[in-house]
């Protein structure tokens, strides 16, 4: 008996100090991460009820919101190559969605309800006005279900890579549910996520998935990315587990057969299956249009600014003289 006593006590210190490693080992990570990212200066907060959430206001006009991509390293810094130009035209809105960038990382489940809440808050609260609506990769998905839960607060939309109908209509497993649980495990779960978005995979993501060619990816971009991931404490990592978990799938079909908004899709031309994302969108709603940007992938708004704003100009443009 005291055998296995003093076994269980040597396992138990040992499990203590290869936590406590794990642990120091996690606050080197977060602590290496690179503070490039300079604050803009026409930065604001707006006090929502599940935290502070940053964002930008430039430029005069009609309003228009921007909403990055719904990733763990996301940020409103994703609009950086087009925002100037689009202020000169619009009174143009950014924001770091709850869980991302600069806007608080509470320890929830996000899901896609919560941000379809978000942006019906954010728009009544602080834009005031109906607005125009560019909505980046994933958060495509809740965009239109904002629209379609509050009709009068958007016009028209503009989603670049919209997600695939079909992931979407994923719901949790029992296999995601575990992986969610492990991934939010204090120090564990945070060793987990760090190894997921180190470095290496961040590069490795962006040259193989995010950009059509891996040597013209923004290295500001990249950085913002990699610093975001790992800002609060890695606070983004219950953003990271929930769509692991595959709490932020929401089967929207329903939503584009019936939505009364004008819908314009901007897909890079080599994106990953695009065409028949595209085609799985007409075919619910065969108002939506949809155009592909040459030599372009995930971000066709940072590796071919100029040709996205001259279709965003087109599509506001075009719908403005038919309103």
């Amino acid at each position: 008996m005291d055998k296995h006593k003093h076994r269980f006590s040597i396992l138990g210190i040992l499990f203590t100090i290869a936590v406590g490693l794990i642990h120091i080992a996690n606050k080197i990570i977060i602590s290496s991460a690179p503070l490039k990212t300079p604050i803009p200066k026409d930065h604001h907060f707006f006090q929502w009820k599940f935290g502070k959430i940053f964002y930008t206001k430039q430029g005069s006009g009609s309003p228009l919101l921007l909403i990055h991509d719904l990733q763990s390293g996301s940020s409103e810094y994703e609009w950086n190559k087009v925002i100037s130009a689009l202020s000169k035209k619009y009174e143009v809105y950014t924001l770091d969605l709850l869980g991302c960038g600069r806007s608080d990382k509470p320890k929830i489940t996000y899901t896609n309800f919560l941000y379809v809440q978000l942006l019906c808050d954010f728009t009544k609260n602080v834009i005031g006005r109906k607005t125009d609506l560019i909505a980046s990769g994933y958060s495509g998905s809740f965009s239109v279900m904002a629209c379609r839960n509050d009709e009068n607060l958007f016009n028209k939309i503009l989603l670049v890579n919209p997600p695939d109908l079909k992931e979407l209509n994923e719901i949790p497993t029992k296999n995601s549910l575990t992986q969610k649980f492990i991934l939010e495990i204090p120090v564990i779960g945070t060793m987990i996520y760090n190894i997921f978005m180190c470095r290496q995979n961040v590069d490795h993501i962006f040259a193989e998935r995010l950009f059509f060619n891996p040597f013209r990816v923004d290295p500001d971009f990249q950085d913002a990315y990699y610093e975001n991931a790992h800002a609060d404490d890695c606070g983004s990592k219950y953003l990271y587990a929930s769509r692991v978990g595959k709490y932020t799938n929401l089967n929207i079909i329903n939503c584009i057969r019936e939505i009364d908004h004008s819908i314009y899709i901007i897909q890079g031309d080599y994106e990953e299956n695009a065409k028949d994302i595209a085609r799985s969108y007409t075919s619910h709603n065969p108002a939506i249009e949809a155009i592909t940007i040459q030599h372009a992938k995930h971000f066709p708004h940072i590796e071919n600014p100029e040709d996205f704003l001259k279709q965003t100009d087109i599509f506001l443009d075009q719908m403005d003289s038919c309103l």
